[in-house]
């Protein structure tokens, strides 16, 4: 006879029928109790934390700790399980089927039904099936248990890590963004794409970093690859290198389209769930022209299925409204604010007493617009140069042509992801210039007449005319496409960002390319 209660992570078992003289050591009273011979029995000392025994008279015997060496030789659970430093999952499923023989319960279906526990599975209940059905039943729901548990392991041995850079120690802030774009990631019954647009130096490359190094953690049987897309010809290497990485057949075949190959390979389920990242997608012909009269456009050429999730990063919001396929998959990347910016200008300073004056640390993250890259340049000058804020503040003063040497210095390291090692803000926004005048030649001349102007409420009015004003909206559009300008609305006074204005007015005569 005996009584159990169990309490959230503890059990109680209550054994009224053992002398308080019980010898457990060499003993076969306790050995032999009716306890030890249930069904349930076998749930009940592996899933609490704690399970305590009592003899006649609450008289206590010990834990399942105490007598691990007694209770796995009457039960053949393993010591590491009663101890909980081993899971149960750990245990193939003949050796879990061996704790259950020769078991007793009141109802024949429980012999089975008390192993869903064991085996991590669900399974309805229908007392009246009998015994063996319901053993049947248990049988075929474990091997297609362990079928799947088979294929995840296979997944996570021979998952991808394609991504060509460390964790950034310095990352700070974005959690709504990650959040946000997690969700949309993974939880999709579609082939998942979000973009993410933002002026140049946001953080757009950065926060898609941060997000993989948390996607790979929590999702370990997911590939990753990433994927430069500022040329075709870099686009292009990057899906060889990924199909010789997923040991694709003909991957190295000169004259096979392996844009085709990748897709047609992670299109199927087999190859499990996987992550594309396309950096810098910022040619908008890549992706809606045709390469050759043969080969397809880029944006024919992307995988699909729900185990697809795809990102992409760029400058123009244009293009991204393309790639996507619902509004909330647009992500425009905000500059990072007043908080999260002193906390990246702590970390990147060498000489954190710098961050005692409060009021010049407020101006300089001010004037720099809290811009992630202007941030990480401005601290790098400082570091490197050993000077103070208010020196620093006084050089942001000087000519336009003195600034804009200052927002083009070449810094390496803290993040910065770039081939060379060197992107500084201004080198940052002169390749958007470049895209921008290489697509519309008016946006690129509103550009550089605004930036003879000023920042703030430049009137519509005093641009020059364009050919028509389909032409002047489309060119204010890339303009707005590439956050180097606001409009709040039509015909509105057009503000302009107050960096980018710096390093355009301080270029005008020939410096832009």
């Amino acid at each position: 006879m005996f009584r159990w209660y169990r309490y959230s992570t503890r059990c109680y078992v209550y054994m009224p029928d053992l002398p308080v003289s019980v010898n457990i050591e060499r003993g076969d009273e306790f050995r032999n109790h009716s306890w030890f011979k249930r069904g349930w029995t076998l749930q009940e000392l592996i899933a609490p934390t704690s399970v305590e025994f009592f003899a006649k008279d609450g008289v206590r015997l010990g834990d399942k700790n105490m007598l691990k060496s007694q209770i796995q030789e009457i039960t053949g659970i393993p010591v590491s399980l009663l101890q909980g430093t081993s899971d149960v999952s750990s245990f193939d499923t003949e050796e879990r089927f061996r704790w259950a023989a020769k078991r007793q319960t009141t109802r024949g279906e429980d012999l089975a039904y008390c192993l869903l526990g064991i085996f991590g599975i669900s399974m309805s209940i229908h007392y009246g099936e009998g015994e063996e059905e319901a053993t049947r039943r248990l049988k075929a729901k474990v091997f297609k248990s362990k079928q799947r548990h088979d294929e995840w392991r296979k997944r996570v041995e021979n998952r991808i890590w394609q991504v060509p850079f460390e964790r950034n120690p310095c990352f700070t802030g974005r959690t709504a963004e990650l959040d946000h774009i997690h969700r949309q990631l993974f939880t999709q019954h579609h082939t998942a794409k979000v973009a993410i647009t933002g002026l140049g130096g946001i953080g757009k490359t950065q926060l898609v970093i941060e997000l993989l190094f948390r996607l790979r953690d929590e999702y370990q049987d997911c590939s990753f690859l990433w994927i430069p897309a500022t040329t075709n010809e870099s686009l292009l290497q990057a899906y060889r290198k990924a199909a010789q990485e997923l040991c694709i057949p003909g991957w190295d075949d000169k004259e096979t389209d392996v844009t085709q190959l990748v897709q047609s390979h992670l299109s199927n389920e087999n190859a499990g769930r996987t992550v594309l990242v396309f950096d810098n997608a910022d040619d908008i012909g890549i992706w809606v022209k045709q390469r050759t009269p043969k080969a397809r456009r880029m944006l024919d050429c992307l995988p699909k299925g729900d185990h697809v999730s795809i990102l992409f990063t760029t400058r123009t919001t244009e293009l991204a409204i393309k790639l996507i396929s619902k509004r909330e998959c647009l992500v425009e990347l905000p500059e990072i604010g007043k908080r999260d910016g002193k906390e990246l200008f702590r970390k990147l300073l060498v000489k954190q007493d710098l961050l005692n004056n409060e009021d010049d640390v407020v101006a300089l993250l001010k004037w720099l617009t809290y811009l992630p890259l202007a941030i990480v340049q401005a601290s790098m000058y400082i570091n490197q140069n050993k000077c103070d804020l208010q020196t620093y503040l006084s050089l942001l003063s000087e000519q336009e042509e003195d600034v804009v040497e200052l927002l083009s210095y070449d810094f390496e390291g803290h993040g910065r992801q770039d081939s060379d090692g060197k992107n500084p803000i201004a080198t940052t926004w002169l390749i958007s210039f470049v895209k921008i005048r290489e697509r519309d030649a008016l946006a690129a001349d509103y550009l550089s007449f605004m930036a003879c102007v000023d920042t703030k409420n430049i009137p519509q009015l005093l641009l020059p005319p364009g050919p028509s004003r389909k032409t002047k909206t489309d060119a204010l559009g890339t303009l707005q496409g590439y956050s180097f300008i606001t409009i709040p609305s039509v015909d509105a006074a057009i503000n302009i960002h107050r960096l980018s204005h710096r390093k355009i007015s301080g270029s005008i005569g020939g410096r832009w390319p």
